[in-house]
């Protein structure tokens, strides 16, 4: 009695449905899925830059307590 059965769940869906229709559905599927593309994306780039950065921080005498700022004057 305290769960939805998969009669209710259909008749929630057929009323999401009705009040937003299939195209504004199917719009923000797609816009959902281009912004987990990007998000993606993004990670894997972020990826790719930390990897040489983390290489010339490792053999440098950086303390890790050190700023970024301190970081990038020793550095450059």
């Amino acid at each position: 009695m305290g769960s939805f059965s998969l009669v209710h769940w259909v008749i929630v869906i057929g009323v999401i449905v009705l009040l937003f229709g299939r195209g504004k559905i199917s719009d923000l599927m797609g816009d959902v899925a281009k912004g987990i593309k990007t998000f993606k994306k993004g990670m894997a780039e972020d990826d790719a830059e930390e990897k040489p950065q983390s290489a010339t921080i490792e053999h440098d005498s950086v303390s890790p307590m050190a700023s970024e700022v301190e970081k990038k004057a020793k550095v450059g």
